[in-house]
């Protein structure tokens, strides 16, 4: 097999390959190492490779559903036993887990050969992937831009045909966010589907969920049936699908009802592109017999906005602090999560629980639109894949932000409630980008990216798919009745036609 076959599979197929002794575990992981070593220098989306476990795994290799497929974890939750789970940060780079994470564990128990970890922004806490650990991550579809994030360094590996498939994790967008950059499927599950442990309990209070990118909704639906299911003391307990996601997914949905919407829940500006994207899948979706109108959820964007920002807040105090106990100084952490640091430990936890307690009130809005409509399809972006270092502060806003934070004039001002503007400033101009998202993690229902519109550019830009809490099979069988309608496997970024 060479590399423009290796191309035509998704991971399915390989894995039927490898079963029917077409080709070994050992070749395609040959395969994928040279991929990665044509296209490192260009994207960047591997930041630790694994080739001696990847090794010794194929002398002892699990005879799982997807036995003998190269796969790619993420440098961010996802612990591989005595290696390093960096978060993207300089702050974490002495963290050295003891055992698996549970979805490492049962990928491994799947029979992916897992050789590498992919590339994520600090603390996974943006859509870009940029950190100074590992340098930033570009598009295989145009080097000039972001693939997204947190994800970023998994979508692009996918992209770039290292790998049909690729784990990520998403606590506001970040396996969907990356997968509508660089032309891929990408869902979310359910509060409570995959587990996050067993070093975690809740992600960013239960607000991020675990999955993978993938160019084929099959092995979403496969990844899904692998990774489903509780560990002892997971603080939740959801009720197992009826039959495995791989047969609930080849099963008509029928007739749905879905409201669309195309306005930023937060009042900034939606590019054309992004309104026309969800156009053209209304027309789509109408022609499958589907029933398409205008409705989106009552929900207050800008208060979900500052609500999920207040969560942000919180989260960077305590991971700040998980790398000083294991000796990272200060200077180790990149300034905007030190803006953020402040900003996290500014906030009283009572306002932080008020804040935390508004997730209830999205949830049943939410609901009661459900209520109505089985799905919400809205954009996943606001606006094509923006180009590198197009959403950062201006560098003089960023040099009297720093002199202010170096200075503790920026945690006395926090602290006495003169920040609000800075505060709403940094959610519109972090969140512009990227408003379609939120709502789904906070609210804890699946939701999806489909691969629907390319732009006058050649750039992917997905569209988003909402839907009730535990509906993954709706979802799924949806996203493989627009993959037969719109096919996209065989729709290539440049660099994996190269």
């Amino acid at each position: 097999m060479d590399f423009k076959e290796y191309l035509q599979h998704d991971a399915t197929a390989l894995a039927a390959l490898v079963q029917r002794g077409d080709t070994t575990p050992a070749a395609l992981l040959d395969l994928a190492l040279a991929r990665n070593a044509a296209v490192h220098g260009r994207i960047n989306a591997v930041c630790r490779l694994l080739e001696p476990q990847a090794r010794a795994q194929l002398d002892h290799l699990n005879l799982g559903p997807l036995a003998g497929v190269p796969f790619l974890i993420k440098d961010g939750i996802q612990d591989y036993a005595g290696l390093p789970t960096t978060f993207g940060s300089r702050s974490m780079r002495n963290y050295l887990p003891t055992e698996h994470a549970a979805v490492v564990r049962r990928y491994l128990d799947a029979g992916l050969v897992i050789f590498g970890k992919t590339n994520l922004p600090e603390f996974a806490l943006k859509a870009v992937t940029d950190p100074v650990l590992n340098g930033r991550t570009s598009n295989p579809w145009n080097l000039g831009h972001t693939p997204g994030g947190s994800s970023g360094g998994a979508a692009a590996a996918v992209a770039a045909g290292i790998v049909p498939m690729a784990a990520g994790n998403d606590g506001g967008g970040s396996i969907r966010i990356p997968a509508a950059c660089c032309g891929l499927f990408g869902l979310r599950a359910s509060r409570g589907r995959v587990s996050s442990g067993p070093a975690i309990g809740e992600v960013w209070f239960g607000a991020s969920s675990e999955g993978v990118l993938s160019r084929s909704v099959r092995d979403s639906a496969l990844a899904l049936d692998i990774l489903a299911g509780r560990e002892p003391g997971d603080p939740f307990d959801i009720a197992p699908p009826a039959a495995p996601y791989r047969e609930l997914m080849r099963r008509d949905p029928g007739k749905l009802r879905i409201g669309y919407s195309t306005v930023s829940p937060i009042g900034t500006e939606v590019h054309p592109e992004a309104v026309a994207a969800v156009h053209r899948t209304v027309e789509l979706l109408r022609g499958l017999g589907h029933e398409v109108e205008e409705a989106a959820p009552e929900v207050d964007g800008a208060a979900l906005a500052e609500s999920f920002l207040h969560m942000y807040f919180g989260q960077v105090p305590a991971i700040v602090a998980r790398g000083r106990a294991l000796g990272a100084r200060a200077g180790d952490v990149e300034l905007m999560s030190r803006l953020l640091l402040t900003l996290g430990n500014s906030v009283p936890a009572g306002r932080l629980t008020t804040q935390l307690a508004k997730w209830n009130e999205f949830a049943r809005a939410l609901a009661r639109f459900h209520a109505r409509y089985d799905l919400q399809l809205t954009p996943t972006l606001a606006h094509p894949p923006i180009r590198h270092g197009q959403g950062e502060p201006p560098r003089g806003e960023q040099w009297v932000l720093d002199l202010l934070q170096r200075s503790g004039l920026l945690g006395i001002l926090a602290r006495l409630g003169l920040l609000e503007g800075t505060v709403n400033k940094i959610a519109r101009d972090s969140l512009r980008y990227v408003p379609f998202t939120q709502l789904a993690n906070l609210t804890g229902v699946p939701a999806m990216s489909v691969p629907l519109h390319w732009t006058a550019h050649g750039l992917p830009l997905g569209v988003q798919f909402v839907g009730r809490f535990g509906s993954e099979d709706v979802l799924l069988q949806l996203a493989r009745q627009l993959e037969e309608a719109a096919p996209w496997f065989d729709r290539l970024s440049p660099l994996a036609r190269d």
